[in-house]
């Protein structure tokens, strides 16, 4: 039982360790507009892949917002003044 304990906590400190060592990096987030629908969505960027482009073509839009709430906020502005769908 000792064994299992030691081998646990081991486990615990060397997971602990290894999140300390890497940096946590916030990926910012994106909008994206379709240029065919003008449908806006939000993208994370951080994502290896790129939005599709097919059926039609996208733009960045605006800054890019450090957290989804920061991106939400930027893409219902830009819906109130039309320049968006959602």
């Amino acid at each position: 039982m000792r064994r299992l304990t030691a081998l646990c906590a081991a486990a615990g400190i060397a997971m602990s360790a290894f999140i300390v060592v890497s940096p946590a990096q916030a990926a910012p987030w994106s909008l994206v507009r379709y240029d065919n629908t003008g449908y806006c969505q939000i993208w994370d960027s951080g994502l290896s892949f790129k939005p599709l482009k097919w059926p039609s073509d996208y733009k960045m839009i605006g800054k890019p917002a450090p957290t989804l709430n920061a991106a939400i906020g930027e893409r219902d502005v830009l819906i109130k003044k039309g320049k968006c769908r959602g």
